[in-house]
């Protein structure tokens, strides 16, 4: 495994490469998703045929690549982490990671709310007149954020939090594969990415499939198969009171990956990916059981339910795997925001390999 707390300059470039893969990864899930999200699988190959998607296709409006608020909110999770980062790094202050990437998700709230910049916005991702789309966000994450709701770093994971706190849907999961590109130990990012997920949901399983996601990424970037990023962070969720729910998809993924030839109905089988533990548990069962990057990704989004999110879930697992280059490349080039997201991922793993 390679070690990326002493990075040689092989290291760092294969540590950039899962930076920008892991982001990219996701938002072409996101996209390959997005158009279907709230089809059954049966229309879903009535409309594409027998095998369902098999790339990029258009949605609704006629548009092919676009992506929803899987994407938008996990690129706002990547400009709040930086900022922590480097607010920790510079002035040696820490504890500050879930307010910083609370103001960024606020940042993300208006552009959900308003039409394009304002004239105070002058510079980051709420510059971007793109990114001012609704593109079906959840409700836990609107209701959540109209309270500024800052968790204790300190707190104990297990009770529900103040925020929703019977709410486990998967809009705080979807966006939590950045904190696992921090370079920092699995348990410490378990924690900040679950304690991030309460301002939204504070359902346990809600914020422990978003832990769980950030540990997992945490394992693949430092160079662990899939399926040893799973069982490592299975032993990490057992240390907490309330994770059966997270831990038995987990597993359940497992099990069905090793149960032969992928398949839709297999997929269908973990659930519908509406719920926090059920999208992680199909996007790590796609990742598994499909031999190819591409089959994985359309194995993610064929079936009936949230399918942008277990691809965008999907997407972040195989690219902080295989990297940048190991996804289809005449698929990211029809991606909405490539070239932003590419020099976000880029400035990131800058802000990260600096100690």
């Amino acid at each position: 495994m390679n070690d990326l707390w002493n990075l040689s300059w092989e290291a760092e470039a294969l540590y950039r490469a899962r930076v920008r893969g892991c982001l990219l990864g996701g938002a072409l899930g996101d996209a390959l998703g997005y158009p279907v999200e709230f089809d059954s699988l049966e229309r879903i190959r009535a409309a594409h045929g027998p095998r369902g998607v098999m790339g990029p296709v258009p949605d609704a409006d006629g548009v092919v690549g676009r992506i929803s608020d899987d994407t938008q909110m996990t690129l706002f999770t990547v400009e709040g982490v930086q900022q922590a980062h480097a607010r920790e790094r510079l002035k040696g202050i820490g504890g500050g990671w879930s307010r910083l990437v609370r103001w960024a998700y606020g940042r993300w709230l208006d552009t959900q709310t308003e039409s394009g910049p304002g004239p105070d916005v002058h510079g980051g991702l709420a510059a971007r007149s793109w990114l001012y789309a609704r593109r079906a966000p959840g409700n836990a994450c609107l209701s959540g954020l109209q309270r500024e709701h800052f968790p204790d770093p300190a707190s104990e994971l297990g009770p529900p939090g103040p925020v929703n706190p019977d709410s486990k849907g998967c809009g705080a999961v979807m966006r939590s594969a950045p904190f696992g590109l921090t370079r920092t130990p699995a348990e410490t990012v378990f924690g900040i990415a679950a304690r991030c997920a309460q301002t939204t949901h504070g359902h346990p399983t809600g914020y422990y499939a978003s832990g769980a996601l950030a540990a997992i990424v945490t394992h693949l970037v430092s160079g662990d198969s899939l399926e040893g990023a799973v069982l490592r962070t299975l032993r990490l969720l057992a240390r907490h009171p309330g994770h059966e729910e997270t831990t038995a998809a987990l597993n359940r993924a497992l099990d069905l990956a090793s149960e032969g030839e992928p398949a839709a109905e297999k997929v269908e089988s973990l659930g519908a990916g509406w719920i926090a533990e059920e999208a992680l548990a199909i996007a790590v069962y796609c990742a598994l059981a499909a031999p190819r990057v591409a089959d994985a990704l359309l194995l993610s989004v064929n079936h009936s339910g949230d399918s942008d999110s277990t691809g965008a879930i999907c997407g972040n697992l195989l690219g902080a795997r295989h990297g940048d280059h190991g996804l289809p490349q005449e698929w990211l080039e029809r991606i909405e925001g490539r070239s932003t997201i590419t020099i976000l991922a880029d400035d990131f793993a800058s802000e990260c390999v600096r100690r």
